[in-house]
């Protein structure tokens, strides 16, 4: 293997991100838990998902991210994730520590967290409060087929409730995405019900444009419309329709490539006044890094190169949105 798909360096990425793209200044951010819109509209915070830099360890994430120009990271604490969650309290502050090496300060992380009374899942929030986490996402739910759905958004709420109990003590903010599929969440229009049970502020949604374009198609607005004082956080990513082995699925693409209509999507967020931490994710083919994988198949620059344009695409489209 050549040394740049081993590794890289500062001064060789620089090199690499300004000549292949230009470089894209990181742009300053107030850590806040009021779901306020900022002073400068242009002013957003995106975070790099971890999950696709699990080939490196923290210090190589956190540089990486640094260098593509990213504010910071989406920290992975679950199972298989950078974090393992049965050792939070030993590598979690080691993962922050080598954030803040290279400049960026701990803000989003993803975990399976739900139960409030789990003290495993307890000790984890502690952990990231202490370590300056702003905000989580929680584990996915699924409805039980021996109750009425009705009787699960009910028994969820009340879960939800205690949960951003323990989250206003700890002060910090748990978001529920909205996932395609047979989640709870995945019909945009059943989490108010669940929502609602809470005092939405220490609890709310990490809202998915994906996701809620592959499960309402052209009405994803309404659903938006529908759930957006909800929104704590939000994720990136985009999608088209395609066939593969005779079936019709979808097939996650590279920012703007997709179904997404982002110019819209970002023009309603600023309409009503929605500026969260975001999460970038690239879950199309990266030699391995779209699933998580700890080793890739393609080199590293090229992994970096796609990051980076998937940012400027990013950065590029809510600036114009009007």
């Amino acid at each position: 293997m050549k040394k740049d798909e081993k590794g890289i360096s500062r001064r060789n990425f620089t090199k690499l991100s300004t000549t292949a793209l230009g470089s894209i200044p990181i742009m300053g951010f107030s850590n806040t838990l009021l779901n306020t819109f900022p002073n400068q509209k242009d002013d957003i915070r995106v975070n790099l998902f971890s999950k696709h830099l699990q080939f490196l360890d923290y210090n190589e994430m956190s540089e990486a991210a640094a260098e593509i120009g990213f504010d910071s990271l989406d920290l992975t604490v679950r199972p298989k994730g950078h974090v393992l969650p049965e050792k939070a309290v030993d590598d979690l502050p080691k993962a922050v520590e080598a954030m803040k090496k290279f400049g960026i300060n701990p803000s989003m992380m993803t975990t399976n967290i739900w139960d409030a009374n789990n003290l495993g899942q307890r000790t984890v929030l502690e952990t990231a409060s202490k370590s300056g986490f702003t905000h989580y996402r929680t584990g996915w739910l699924k409805y039980p087929e021996d109750q009425s759905i009705a009787e699960s958004q009910a028994l969820y709420g009340q879960q939800a409730k205690k949960l951003e109990a323990q989250n206003s003590d700890l002060g910090l903010i748990g978001c529920y995405q909205n996932h395609a599929g047979n989640h709870v969440g995945a019909p945009i229009w059943d989490l108010p019900p669940i929502l609602k049970a809470t005092n939405n502020e220490h609890f709310g949604i990490q809202y998915d444009i994906r996701h809620a374009v592959v499960e309402g198609g052209s009405s994803w607005e309404l659903g938006l419309r529908h759930i957006n004082t909800f929104i704590k956080s939000i994720v990136i990513k985009d999608f088209k329709w395609g066939k593969e082995n005779g079936k019709w699925k979808p097939i996650n693409t590279p920012l703007g490539k997709g179904m997404v209509d982002f110019d819209r999507y970002f023009s309603l967020l600023k309409k009503y006044q929605i500026n969260v931490p975001i999460s970038l994710h690239l879950e199309y083919d990266l030699g391995g890094a779209e699933h998580g994988a700890s080793k890739i198949t393609i080199a590293q620059k090229e992994v970096f190169h796609q990051m980076k344009k998937d940012l400027t695409f990013l950065k590029e489209t809510w600036k114009n949105a009007e």
